[in-house]
Order: structure tokens, then C-alpha cells, then sequence
């Protein structure tokens, strides 16, 4: 078949493919254009008795015209099947028109709780402030007063992101970038750009090199709390707590500060609430979060004198609240996008 012959196949194709009126003659005009016995692929096949420059010139035809067919049969398949669609309806559909239908899903479970912590801390007079999710080992480790051999500072516990550069996180000096272990890097920066007294509630997704289980993720979220002032005391810091976990579990949940230890605040202390009925949980206490009084290095870090002001500060585990409260066992559930378990909150 010479190349004048083959021009004509094409455009005969090409005119049978747009005269289809539905799918089954569509798909008769494919079998008779492109099927195997088709006289397009009979001549593909005549392809290796050719050589040299011949079978080049020749493949490269055939293959476009082959193209050409696909494209035109993929193109003709979606129009007609819209057609079938409108017919079905009986009436032309508007896509700009909001669907009759509702398609409002409830929040992530996640997000629902995180609303609800800072509702409950916006009525106590908290400002809500957000930072960055890359920050510097400055910001993250050296202001929040962790020593240069403290574990979470080794490459084991933290993302380090080494050769990189960032125009939008600003550094102290010529510290590397990571991934932020912490929302305490955003009180950091908060008392370095605004005067207190100050009360800030700050959420955020955090990153650490955890093996992912049933309790642990190597991301997940946190909200840090923050009050500054020259009078604050660990009674101001018992009783905000106290307010938000009745607040948040029920008025019945009794709360007590145990003694823990953190390098930013001293002293420090663990959360735990009486759990008399909480999921798998009976008459027994829980540790729901960590706290503790801002330590003076702190403040002197962020330019602060500790003679004038001193502060408590907390930081709450998004995921673990959220488990403790929808009775969830394994936190990678909340990760899976699983609708028939997102559905039930």
C-alpha cells in the first residue's frame, strides 16, 4: 500500500469515527480500523521485511496514523458517553449549580479536638499564634535552654536538614535547619517580637524520628500554651489546667501536678486525671500533658530580665487527647483516611 493509499485509510477512519451515533458502532468502526485483522495492522506487520531508511519512513506513517485513530476513538468514547449521560438525566445539567445533594463532611476528628482546645483557652484570653514548621536548632534547642549533649538534639531524634536553605524562617546565627520537635519554638520567637505581658496558645504539626506504632508517629501535633507576666505563680498555672481538662473531659475529672523534668521550664510537672470511666481506662490516673514554670534562662535567652517576669508554660499531645476522649487504641486509625472510621465523630 503506497503512501497515498494510506492517507486515504486515515481519512476515511477519521470520518467513520466522527459518523458513530453510540458506542457499539464506535466500538465496530475500532475493530474494523484497528483490529487485528484491520488493513492498518496487517501493514504494521509488513514492517520486518523492510530495512534501512524504507522501514524508518514507513513506521514512522503508520504509527502516526495509528495515533491519530487512537486519539480520535478516545476522544469520540468520552463524548459519547457524555451524550449517554445527558439522556439519562433528560435534562441538560448546569456543572456550575451547587449539587441538590449534601456533601458536607464532619471534621477530622483531629481538627475537631484541636477547636475545641483553643475555644476553651480563646475564653480564658489566649491569642492563638502559629510559627513555622521549619525552624533552627537556635529556636528549637539553644533559647529553650536543652544542653548541647541533651538526646533530642542527636540526628536519632530529629530531622536535621543539612545543606538546605529557607527565606522564610530567619536564623540566630549560622545554626542548620530542621524540622521542629516542638510548638515551644513559637513562644521563642513570640517573646523575642512582642513585650509581655503576654498569653499565647500555639498549634502545629511537630516531626520526630519515632517508628510509627500504636502510640507513637514520627509526625504528629501539638498545642503550646503560654502566659507571661510579672505575678504568675504555679496556683495560676494549676488552676488553668484544671479549668481546661473539666472544660474539655467533664467536671467530674480531678487533676494533679506530679514532678517531671524539662530543660525550658523549672519547676516542671506531668498532668494526670482521674479516669473513673475513659475508654479502656477505670479508676485509675493518666499523664494527659506536660507543664512546668518558664525557667529563667529562658526569658534571659529571649531578652528578658527574670527578675521582672517569669511565666508557666504547657504543651498538650493533640492525638493522645483525641484518643483519650473518642476511646481510640491505635493512632495510626487517624491517619489511615478510613471513612467508615472517620464517619463515627
Amino acid at each position: 500500500m503506497d503512501v497515498d493509499s494510506l492517507e486515504q485509510l486515515k481519512t476515511e477512519s477519521l470520518q467513520r469515527i466522527q459518523q458513530c451515533a453510540d458506542l457499539t458502532e464506535l466500538q465496530s468502526v475500532k475493530t474494523q480500523f484497528l483490529g487485528p485483522k484491520s488493513t492498518l495492522i496487517e501493514q504494521l506487520k509488513t514492517l520486518k521485511s523492510l530495512t534501512g531508511s524504507e522501514k524508518s519512513e514507513r513506521g514512522k506513517q503508520l504509527n502516526a496514523i495509528k495515533n491519530a485513530l487512537e486519539d480520535a476513538l478516545a476522544e469520540k468514547t468520552y463524548a459519547l458517553h457524555k451524550q449517554e449521560r445527558l439522556k439519562r438525566l433528560g435534562t441538560p445539567v448546569d456543572p456550575t449549580l451547587p449539587s441538590p445533594y449534601p456533601t458536607a463532611k464532619p471534621l477530622h476528628p483531629l481538627t475537631q479536638v484541636r477547636l475545641h482546645i483553643l475555644s476553651i483557652f480563646k475564653r480564658l484570653g489566649y491569642v492563638v499564634q502559629e510559627g513555622n514548621e521549619i525552624e533552627t536548632e537556635w529556636y528549637c534547642f539553644d533559647a529553650l535552654n536543652a544542653a548541647p549533649d541533651h538526646p533530642s538534639r542527636s540526628e536519632q531524634d530529629t530531622f536535621f536538614l543539612n545543606n538546605f536553605c529557607c527565606d522564610t524562617t530567619s536564623k540566630k546565627g549560622n545554626e542548620p535547619f530542621l524540622l521542629r520537635t516542638q510548638t515551644s519554638t513559637v513562644q521563642i520567637r513570640t517573646l523575642l517580637k512582642h513585650q509581655p505581658p503576654l498569653k499565647i496558645i500555639s498549634p502545629g504539626r511537630v516531626f520526630r524520628r519515632d517508628t510509627d506504632d500504636a502510640k507513637h508517629r514520627f509526625n504528629f501535633h501539638q498545642i503550646e500554651g503560654l502566659c507571661v507576666d510579672k505575678t504568675t505563680s504555679v496556683a495560676d498555672l494549676k488552676g488553668t489546667l484544671d479549668y481546661f481538662i473539666k472544660e474539655f473531659f467533664g467536671t467530674h475529672f480531678k487533676t494533679r501536678l506530679r514532678p517531671s523534668f524539662f530543660p525550658f521550664t523549672e519547676p516542671s510537672f506531668e498532668v494526670d486525671i482521674f479516669a473513673e470511666n475513659l475508654g479502656k481506662f477505670h479508676n485509675t490516673w493518666i499523664e494527659v500533658l506536660g507543664c512546668g514554670m518558664v525557667n529563667p534562662k529562658v526569658l534571659t535567652n529571649c531578652g528578658l530580665s527574670a527578675d521582672e517576669w517569669q511565666g508557666f508554660a504547657f504543651g498538650i499531645g493533640i492525638e493522645r487527647l483525641a484518643m483519650l476522649r473518642l476511646g481510640i487504641d491505635d493512632i495510626r486509625a487517624l491517619y489511615q483516611n478510613d471513612e467508615r472510621f472517620l464517619s463515627q465523630f
